[in-house]
């Protein structure tokens, strides 16, 4: 219950605040505006991440807020929150660390739990109603009572702008409406947030993407879309490697595609995949039989095996659950 995370917080001295490695805007969005929140509160409080957050998110003042695991160490605290994931693997090798260095860790999230995975820690926070974390981490800061300001109201709206991808994702149900209500009392610049987040494009990273579309594949008859991209692909673009999501965004507003996958070669024998549908298709499973996880139409995970193979068995796979969709919602 978040009303116990917040005892907890009322609690600690100190906290340290992460999420899963390659963060995006909802994970990085909720941890900002709590850590703003724990620092009104008067909380030694740090946000400690994996890796750096990509360089779109810089208007956030990452560089000042965010420290990265490797170049500072995990000190003592008693709490640790971690957003956006409830999969410890996605937070290694920190996860393990923080264990050893602090008195708690717990998860706040809305994605569904493993089927085949590691579980998330005792007292932990997962709401799977919820569109985004940072929709679970704005009724924390709410039930901490701590006062909105814009400094706190921006990531909150960041991170809620970003995973409902402009609201177009809300699950049916008005709080994520009602939540951006309230936060634009304080964010006064929205079009500028919209306009970081989805509109960041450079002429490299245009010609970049034209070479990638040109070359994905389309399977049963037009449902499915597949496109893989060489580490070199990534190495000649200049781009951050988590930009190439971008791709399988803008094929999956083709109005045949079901559902759609990007791999991601990352070193030699090993891939990221990113798996999409439009709401009818569940991809979470295969994602999870992969020794990855995310939300029923948006899922992912790391792969380590051949390149042709992987290839062949997302192809089958995607193809197979296309087919299984009654024609009526497809």
């Amino acid at each position: 219950m978040l009303s116990e995370i917040a005892q907890k917080i009322r609690s600690a001295t100190s906290v340290i605040l992460s999420t899963h490695r390659h963060c995006d805007g909802d994970g990085l969005g909720a941890q900002l505006a709590v850590f703003h929140a724990l620092r009104q509160m008067g909380k030694q409080v740090r946000i400690l991440n994996v890796d750096p957050p990509s360089r779109k998110y810089g208007f956030l003042e990452t560089d000042r807020w965010v420290q990265v695991y490797g170049v500072t160490q995990v000190t003592d605290a008693e709490l640790a929150l971690v957003f956006d994931t409830n999969d410890r693997r996605l937070v290694e090798p920190l996860f393990t660390e923080l264990t050893r260095k602090v008195g708690e860790v717990l998860f706040v999230d809305h994605h569904p739990v493993l089927k085949e995975g590691p579980l998330p820690t005792p007292g932990s926070v997962i709401d799977t109603t919820a569109a985004s974390t940072g929709e679970i981490a704005y009724r924390l800061i709410n039930e901490l009572g701590v006062t909105m300001t814009a400094e706190i109201a921006r990531p909150l709206y960041v991170s809620v702008v970003f995973d409902t991808q402009l609201f177009r994702y809300v699950k049916s149900d008005p709080r994520s409406h009602l939540m951006a209500a309230d936060l634009l009392k304080y964010e006064r610049q929205p079009e500028d947030v919209h306009r970081r987040l989805f509109a960041t494009y450079t002429i490299e990273k245009m010609d970049f993407l034209g070479r990638a579309l040109s070359r994905v594949e389309y399977t049963a008859n037009g449902k499915v879309a597949f496109v893989r991209l060489s580490a070199k692909d990534l190495r000649e673009s200049g781009l951050d490697p988590d930009e190439a999501i971008d791709i399988l965004d803008l094929v999956m507003n083709i109005e045949t595609v079901q559902a759609g996958a990007l791999v991601r070669e990352d070193a030699p024998g090993l891939f990221k995949l990113s798996l999409r549908s439009k709401g009818h298709v569940r991809v979470l499973p295969l994602a999870e039989a992969l020794g990855g996880g995310g939300h029923p139409f948006a899922a992912g995970c790391i792969v380590g095996r051949d390149g042709h193979e992987l290839r062949e068995l997302v192809v089958r796979e995607l193809a197979n659950l296309v087919q299984s969709v009654p024609r009526s919602t497809a």
